[in-house]
């Protein structure tokens, strides 16, 4: 039961508004221009790498442009197959992620690709949890990942972390106080998207038990998610 309330919350799309923005302004200001059409890039500005440890909001900055008003592709490269690297002018922004993950047939589908957007035109955004030099992919494709603009995502501090939480329980009218959110930091899974599930099942889970949002009460659900993992 409270494992089918994280997933309902885990529903909701991406977006740049629900980015928490932390340390990365000017990428994220960056790609809010590509995905109004109001950049005007340089052959290199054109291809952009993203990486960071797991968590940092990689995936969610490539979601986010996917729903932008910009014709995209987002190919996810875990489950990626030949004929998405196929490059169409229709496609503005191709949005690669995970690149580490790629298969051998991908990374040399995705040099390919890299190529025909440079003569044609397009953006290329690519993540990865490591920089592009230490990427384990063919030679070709990794200096290609590094030849354009290389953005380090940075996480958030604790305290970032509790005022966009807080911030985030505001606008649903919730009232969380600092102890819980820290409590919350200190005994769950620390990546902002996790953590945003957990207070929106909270708040379920508040409305479900017609319980105030105590201590207790954030126990409680951490017991029985702890509990349904293990099932």
């Amino acid at each position: 039961m409270r494992q089918l309330l994280l997933d309902l919350s885990a529903q909701q799309p991406p977006t740049f508004d629900t980015f928490v923005t932390g340390q990365n302004a000017e990428l994220l200001q960056r790609l809010q221009a590509i995905a109004s059409a109001q950049a005007q890039p340089t052959l290199n500005d054109r291809f952009i790498y993203l990486w960071g440890e797991n968590g940092a909001g990689k995936t969610h900055l490539l979601h986010s442009l996917a729903h932008a008003n910009i014709a995209s592709r987002l190919i996810s490269a875990a489950e990626a197959f030949d004929s998405v690297f196929d490059y169409t002018p229709d496609v503005q922004c191709y949005l690669l992620d995970d690149c580490e993950q790629l298969s051998p047939d991908s990374q040399i589908a995705a040099f390919t690709l890299f190529n025909k957007i440079r003569e044609f035109g397009g953006y290329l955004i690519s993540t990865g949890t490591q920089p592009p030099a230490q990427l384990q992919v063919r030679e070709d494709l990794r200096t290609r990942l590094g030849w354009g603009l290389i953005y380090q995502l940075h996480g958030l501090t604790d305290d970032e972390k509790i005022a966009a939480l807080t911030q985030s329980a505001q606008g649903r009218g919730m009232t969380v106080s600092p102890g819980i959110l820290s409590y919350l930091l200190t005994h769950y899974r620390r990546d902002m998207p996790s953590l945003s599930r957990m207070l929106d099942a909270l708040d379920r889970y508040s409305l479900e038990t017609k319980r105030p949002i105590t201590l207790p009460l954030l126990r409680d659900l951490l017991q029985q998610e702890a509990e349904d993992e293990t099932l």
